[in-house]
C-alpha cells in the first residue's frame, strides 16, 4: 500500500506540472504571436495562425522606428524620464508619508488616514475633470508636470498605505533608542527607519515604474505634441481608423515597450516578493 501511494504521488505532481505548463502557454500565446508577429509582413499576419513567420524579417523594427515623423526612440526616452520621476516621486513622498502616519504624533492623525484610505474607493474618473480644469488653469497642459507632479504629493495612497502596513512591524524600542542618542525625527527616518524598508520601497518603485510605463489614459489627456509623446501614445500612431494601419510595425514597437518592464521585473524579483511577502505580517 505504501509503494502505491508512493507511485501515485509521482503521477498526480505531474499531472499538477503539465497542467500548469499548458496554461502557462496559454497565458503566454498572446505574448508570443505578438513577437511573431513582429516578424511578419502585414499580409501575413492574419492569413495564417502559425507562430513561425514565412519570411523572417526585421523591416518592421527599422520601419517602426524611424518612420513616423518623430523617432520612436523619442517616445521611448519621454517614458523612461516619466517613469523615472515617478518612481522618485512616489518612492520618497509616500515613504514620508507612511512615516509620519505611522511614528509621529500630531492631531487628526487618524482622520487624515481613514480620509486616505477612503481615497483608494474613488474611481479615477471622477476626478478626471477637475484635475484637468486645475492644470489648464497653471498652463501645465501639454507638458509632463500633470504627471510627474502629484506623485511628489503622495497622491498614490495605495503606496502610502503599503508602506503604512510594513512600518508598523518596526520595534519602536528602535525610536527610542535613537531618540535617547539625541536624534530627532529627520534623522531617526534617515538612519533607523529607511535602511530596514529597503523591500518595502523597492516594491512600490517596481509598481510605479509598471504603472507609469504602461499608462495610456493620462498621457492621452495632458499630451498634445508629438515630441511629447510616450511610448503608450506613440503605439497609437501605427492605427489609422481612415486609412491603413502598420500592424507589424505596431507589434515590433509593442514587442520592444515590453522589455523595460520585463528588465525590471527580473532585476527587482527577489526584492519585489520579499516586499508583497512581509508586508501586513505581524512579529
Amino acid at each position: 500500500m505504501t509503494t502505491d501511494a508512493t507511485q501515485g504521488a509521482p503521477r498526480s505532481r505531474w499531472l499538477v506540472y503539465t497542467l500548469l505548463f499548458a496554461a502557462s502557454i496559454a497565458m503566454l500565446y498572446p505574448l508570443l504571436w505578438m513577437v511573431s508577429s513582429s516578424f511578419k509582413p502585414d499580409a501575413e499576419i492574419f492569413a495564417s495562425g502559425s507562430l513561425v513567420p514565412k519570411q523572417f524579417s526585421l523591416d518592421a523594427y527599422v520601419r517602426g522606428w524611424s518612420s513616423l515623423r518623430v523617432s520612436f526612440g523619442r517616445f521611448f526616452w519621454n517614458s523612461l524620464v516619466v517613469s523615472v520621476l515617478c518612481v522618485a516621486g512616489n518612492v520618497m513622498a509616500c515613504s514620508l508619508t507612511a512615516y509620519a502616519f505611522t511614528r509621529l504624533q500630531f492631531a487628526g492623525r487618524h482622520f487624515w488616514f481613514a480620509l486616505m484610505l477612503g481615497t483608494l474607493m474613488m474611481p479615477q474618473h471622477a476626478l478626471l475633470i477637475p484635475q484637468y480644469v486645475l492644470f489648464l488653469h497653471l498652463g501645465w497642459v501639454d507638458t509632463v508636470l500633470p504627471l510627474v507632479v502629484p506623485k511628489f504629493l503622495a497622491t498614490d495612497s495605495f503606496f502610502v498605505f503599503l508602506m503604512v502596513q510594513f512600518y508598523r512591524q518596526i520595534p519602536r524600542q528602535l525610536d527610542e533608542a535613537a531618540a535617547m542618542d539625541g536624534c530627532g525625527p529627520w534623522r531617526i527616518y534617515f538612519r533607523i527607519i529607511l535602511p530596514l524598508t529597503l523591500p518595502v520601497m523597492a516594491t512600490a518603485a517596481v509598481f510605479s515604474f509598471i504603472w507609469t510605463w504602461d499608462d495610456f489614459f493620462a498621457p492621452l489627456i495632458y499630451l498634445n505634441d508629438m515630441k511629447s509623446y510616450t511610448a503608450q501614445l506613440g503605439l497609437r500612431t501605427f492605427i489609422d481608423s481612415g486609412g491603413q494601419s502598420d500592424w507589424s510595425a505596431l507589434f515590433a514597437m509593442s514587442t520592444l515597450t515590453v522589455i523595460p518592464v520585463f528588465l525590471v521585473f527580473v532585476f527587482f524579483q527577489r526584492l519585489l516578493i520579499e516586499g508583497i511577502a512581509t508586508t501586513g505580517m505581524k512579529r
